[in-house]
């Protein structure tokens, strides 16, 4: 586990929070096709810790088709990114 949510040091709020605007973004860019993958994400983040869940969902989440994933990605990547933190800040 070593991206976004997936992180293993990662405090269990921010855990939670990354989850579901990962959950969010595989619904809104995926629709039908992603819904395993966000069920997989809602029980993730439902559980809280456990390692099997959060395995789980990581697997889920990479048997999305290649586009969808890169998609999902580039998204998220600009909602963590210090840039747009930064301007959320000015705003």
């Amino acid at each position: 586990m070593t991206w976004g949510p997936f992180l293993s040091d990662l405090d269990p709020i921010e855990r939670k929070a990354r989850l579901r605007s990962l959950r969010a973004l595989v619904k809104v860019l995926t629709g039908p096709r992603g819904e395993a993958a966000a069920f997989a994400l809602l029980r993730a983040e439902i559980s809280g810790e456990d390692p099997e869940m959060l395995a789980e969902a990581e697997a889920a989440f990479g048997r999305l088709g290649t586009v969808d994933r890169r998609r999902i990605l580039s998204s998220l990547a600009s909602l963590h990114s210090p840039a747009s933190q930064r301007s959320a800040i000015k705003a």
